[in-house]
């Protein structure tokens, strides 16, 4: 019997595979970043062939650094950042565009025009989603009008679509396919009849020949073998395919209503599971499919997406130089009192949730001659834990269940003081699983149950152990005066590029 699972960890800076055992314990791993493209203010692009690469990379450099035969595998899952958006020739198998990253706001001024004629309403009450150019309902449809000939080919039935997931289940399998969780992501699927929405296509002008197949995020009948010429000479039954912030939900075990968790990568999203019930935001969050299990009815989730947290301290490393690794920003940070009154907005490329402004942009507040480099680093992570409050009261408030404690995962956590700040900021117990990479096991352990490799959730459940507990040290005043001051500093952003420049 095979021993291991493995999972494909595709993400906006870089791809990782990671080969997990029954007790959830991570084997081996590796990781490769991808170039990053901006094309032009506020747009941003990778080269989907490249990612492709890179995910044969890592896949042969983590089996070999584990010494596993890639037969030993029982299935492999798939997470990936969610809305970003390739089309390709089906025929030749190359993309027409480079693939337009979730991030990238060329579509905000189209969202505009069609709030404006009356259609989020419609958006928002059939797929859950706010009418913004995150989604890839506007990529693909900018791809169409943009490049010459896509529209031609596509009604052709010569151009496909997919976000990550479908991109590296074709290139792994020859199956044009996505799971619930990818395609609620698209602003064009209906997330109560679990199904595309053909009045949502006609809107944006897209054919529904281009759209995967919709499969279960965990599927016994499995998506398609690899082609042994794709994955080392071996067939290894593709099975799980979760969206990354799905996938982190599934992998810290969140699978009760009230459940939630946070992942901090290169933006933060936090998710609250609330079963089958679909409880529609009236606060500017967003409702998406959690997960499905087979025949099962789906699962449904809130929403906070946040757009950039650890992409600011990429930003302090690449474009002001002032750190060198984002290690470094721990040390830092503790190195200060506090912020000494400086402020960082990271609106980079506009506000997400609660506020999903894109035209606000990023803003350091309250420096004075007194203002270091520490304070800088201090007020970047500071961010992070006052944007994750903005979604926590929100979140609160429309599901009716104050959240007593919250699971966290991703790279940022490694940082205690984060950790710990974001505890003192939110006056609640911050829990870090021993396993903090829960997106690349989320996706393990949909694959694995699957193919029985995992009989049931319970088992899932008792491979989650937590690593460190954070309590709030800070006193309760003192947070709510620095949240007040956190959002005087975002008012400041609101609505910032003047309307000749949107």
């Amino acid at each position: 019997m095979p021993s291991y699972v493995g999972a494909i960890d595709q993400g906006t800076t870089g791809t990782r595979f990671a080969v997990f055992d029954h007790s959830g314990n991570l084997v081996s791993s590796a990781y490769e970043e991808h170039t990053q493209i901006f094309p032009k203010a506020g747009w941003v692009e990778h080269n989907p062939i490249e990612i492709w690469q890179k995910t044969k990379m890592v896949v042969r450099e983590a089996l070999e650094r584990g010494g596993i035969d890639p037969k030993d595998l029982a299935g492999i899952g798939i997470t990936n950042q969610r809305e970003t958006t390739v089309l390709w020739d089906k025929r030749t198998g190359l993309p027409i565009h480079n693939a337009i990253v979730w991030q990238c706001r060329r579509t905000s001024g189209m969202c505009q025009e069609l709030t404006e004629e009356g259609f989020s309403d419609m958006f928002k009450q059939r797929t859950g989603l706010i009418l913004d150019s995150y989604f890839s309902g506007t990529k693909i449809k900018w791809i169409l009008d943009n490049v010459v000939g896509a529209k031609e080919k596509a009604l052709d039935g010569d151009l496909i679509f997919g976000n990550i997931d479908t991109w590296l289940i074709w290139k792994l399998t020859g199956e044009h396919i996505t799971d619930c969780t990818n395609a609620s992501r698209t602003l064009l699927f209906n997330i109560f009849k679990c199904d595309w929405d053909r009045e949502l296509l006609e809107t944006l002008e897209i054919p529904e020949i281009i759209l995967p197949e919709v499969r279960p995020s965990v599927d016994p009948n499995a998506y398609g073998l690899t082609k042994p010429s794709e994955f080392m000479g071996a067939e290894v039954p593709v099975c799980g395919d979760l969206g990354d912030q799905q996938a982190a939900l599934f992998g810290q075990t969140c699978f009760d209503s009230g459940e939630a968790k946070n992942t901090y990568g290169t933006g933060c999203f936090m998710l609250m599971n609330t079963g089958t019930d679909k409880v529609l935001s009236k606060r500017g969050l967003l409702t998406t499919i959690a997960y499905k299990i087979g025949e099962e009815s789906p699962h449904y989730a809130l929403e906070g997406s946040i757009f950039i947290t650890g992409a600011a301290v990429q930003w302090l490393r690449d474009g002001l130089g002032i750190i060198e690794t984002a290690s470094e920003t721990e040390k830092l940070a503790s190195s200060v009192q506090d912020t000494d009154g400086v402020y960082f907005v990271p609106a980079f490329v506009g506000l997400g949730a609660p506020y999903w402004d894109p035209y606000a942009r990023g803003m350091i507040i309250g420096i004075t001659r007194g203002t270091k480099r520490e304070h800088i680093v201090r007020a970047v992570l500071e961010s992070i834990c006052f944007q994750t409050r903005d979604v926590i009261e929100t979140m609160n408030l429309d599901s009716g269940i104050p959240l007593k404690l919250l699971k966290v995962d991703g790279g940022a956590v490694r940082n205690n003081f984060l950790c710990q700040l974001q505890s003192d900021i939110l006056q609640v117990q911050v829990l870090r699983p021993i396993v903090q990479e829960t997106t690349a096991l989320g996706a393990a352990y949909a694959a694995g149950l699957a193919v029985r490799f995992w009989e049931n959730l319970d088992e899932l459940r008792n491979n989650w152990v937590i690593d460190r507990t954070f309590e709030p040290t800070m006193a309760k005043n003192n947070s709510e005066v620095l949240f007040s001051r956190w959002r005087r500093a975002v008012e400041r952003v609101r609505d910032w590029l003047p309307p000749e420049e949107r």
